[in-house]
């Protein structure tokens, strides 16, 4: 299945590349200019949730995770994205190498400066002359634009397909290589209201409802309005979070998360990515600015919203908005080891809708292959192979050896 991939989009100096540092530690150019980003950055940041080592009072030995403090981080891989700006669709700016990447990922966090220190441009401007909302919406309408673009310039083939193959198929065909599944498609022209609609006779309004909606079920998207802590952002997150019903909306300081995780490194904090609080270790080895720093992010940032947000706009998007779950296959139910006596050496990343047999799969093609059904380490209980699994289960799975069972 490989890791998931998130694309961290918005316009330019709204903090995209500080939220990339922070949540990877990657030290990616950072200026404040436009299109700093000039190619992609590519790195791993982790999504979190409480590992299951407390409840069962052992002392995990992570293989393909990390356990910090209780806490199981699980790597996915991440993506700045160059800046998009009005006309992105039509190449403008850095737009169709910005807007390919963006199709590859699996979900998009979209970045908007809550501070509204930007132009329409991207220019940074005095705090509070630009606005958020209308920031969020022109790069939506960019990347609706320009999915509407691909169906367009691909309308001789969809209607040649259509013939043959059918709606469905037909748009797959060329949507596929954006990481659109056919459910996807079925599921839009139905919202739509297209299913049975012939393609040839579809208006332009309805191949950019159908480009709308198609963008919205097949990239999940959270928006992060970043620069929390400056003046009058708090404001302009309460009319995000009104204007944008559908969408979830986290305030954030990507700058306060990358000072705490590189105070981290340094052995000056103690803090764990997403904790509500962080701890100085070393008052004596702080400079002046370096304590300043540290007050201002609990006076500006912690009391206000708890956290910086950057781990926590993460793990929303992953857990809540994309549905997935963590799971712990174990081969001795017992001592909850692998065969080398590993105490929870893995965990497993899984889609909402995943069974046993995914989870099978994903550790090896002959477990998936052989798996005659799997056990519930909690209750014991005898589970078939198509059972979904929830969030936190630890299984046991019984595969049927070579040359019989």
């Amino acid at each position: 299945m490989g890791l998931i991939r998130i694309g961290i989009i918005g316009k330019t100096n709204t903090g995209k590349t500080t939220f990339f540092n922070a949540a990877t530690l990657l030290n990616a150019e950072v200026q404040p200019y436009p299109f700093t980003t000039k190619q992609p950055n590519i790195g791993v940041a982790h999504v979190s949730s409480p590992c299951v080592c407390r409840e069962f009072g052992v002392k995990c030995q992570p293989r393909n995770s990390v356990c910090i403090k209780g806490w199981r981080f699980h790597p996915i891989t991440l993506i700045d994205l160059p800046g998009l700006i009005k006309g992105a669709h039509e190449g403008k700016g850095l737009g169709n190498q910005f807007l390919t990447v963006a199709a590859q990922s699996d979900a998009l966090i979209h970045l908007v400066d809550a501070s509204g220190s930007i132009d329409a441009e991207g220019n940074i401007v005095e705090i509070g002359h630009g606005d958020p909302v209308s920031d969020y919406f022109d790069i939506e309408e960019e990347l609706v634009l320009w999915y509407q673009k691909i169906i367009e310039g691909n309308r001789f083939s969809i209607e040649k397909h259509e013939k043959t193959l059918g709606i469905v198929d037909a748009f797959y065909m060329v949507l596929s290589g954006i990481k659109v599944t056919k459910e996807q498609i079925e599921n839009a022209l139905i919202i739509t209201g297209l299913l049975d609609k012939p393609f040839k006779d579809w208006t332009m309004e309805e191949s950019k409802t159908f480009a709308y909606t198609i963008r919205d079920i097949s990239k999940p998207t959270i928006v992060v309005a970043n620069k929390i802590d400056l003046e009058g952002a708090e404001k302009n997150y309460i009319r995000l979070s009104k204007t944008l019903k559908d969408v979830v909306v986290i305030p954030a300081s990507a700058d306060s998360e990358l000072a705490l995780r590189r105070a981290q490194q340094k052995g000056l904090v103690e803090y764990v990515p997403g904790d509500e609080e962080f701890r100085v270790v070393k008052p004596d080895a702080l400079t002046k600015k370096q304590k300043r720093a540290l007050e201002y992010m609990e006076r500006f940032v912690f009391s206000k919203i708890m956290r910086t947000g950057v781990q926590f706009a993460l793990n929303a998007l992953v857990f809540k908005v994309m549905g997935y779950k963590y799971v712990y296959p174990v081969e001795d139910p017992e001592h909850l080891s692998d065969k080398k006596g590993r105490v929870l050496p893995d965990v497993f990343l899984l889609p909402r809708h995943a069974d046993l047999r995914d989870l099978g799969f994903e550790i090896h093609s002959e477990i998936g292959k052989n798996l005659i059904y799997g056990v519930d380490v909690r209750t014991g209980l005898k589970l078939p192979r198509d059972y979904i699994l929830h969030d936190r289960d630890v299984i046991h799975l019984v595969v049927a050896k070579r040359g019989g069972k």
